[in-house]
């Protein structure tokens, strides 16, 4: 009887393995809104469109914030505890300010990687600072149909 045991070696350099970009898979047309821009009319186009959320940019197209459909629950708040006066219900008054970005080179393989580290289902994408579109979850599951699994080569 001969004991046959192929050997396999795993192939460690990675080197020519080439992911693409979130650019690659990212959308471009998004609803977005601005800091001055009224947040109940925010909220009706939030409910309309079905989204749970959108980028608020500058006039020069610079990402200052996201509001959420989470951040629009506090008018609710406000109204009933607070009686804000209408000035006060800028989206500017409601946006998460602190907004995680991705820059549009930021490979599929690191993207899916922020994503299992964070409860985010979306991120901006920029370019020089700009607002160029926006990723998604769902977004990089559809890259993952082109990304091939871990090869293994025979040891000759």
């Amino acid at each position: 009887m001969i004991n046959f045991t192929p050997k396999f070696k795993q192939e460690t350099d990675k080197s020519n393995i080439k992911y693409e970009t979130v650019a690659d898979y990212m959308t471009t047309e998004l609803i977005t809104f601005t800091p001055d821009q009224d947040i109940r009319e925010v909220i009706e186009i939030i409910i309309s469109n079905k989204i749970s959320g959108a980028p608020v940019i500058n006039d020069k197209k610079e990402l200052v914030g996201i509001i959420s459909e989470k951040d629009c629950l506090r008018v609710i708040y406000d109204d009933k505890y607070h009686n804000l006066p209408p000035n006060k219900e800028k989206v500017s008054n409601y946006m998460s300010k602190k907004v995680v970005s991705v820059e549009e080179t930021l490979d599929v393989a690191d993207a899916a990687n922020l994503f299992l580290n964070s409860n985010f289902r979306r991120y901006p994408v920029v370019r020089d600072g700009k607002m160029i579109g926006l990723v998604s979850r769902h977004d990089i599951l559809r890259a993952s149909k082109k990304i091939k699994k871990t090869s293994w080569k025979k040891n000759t």
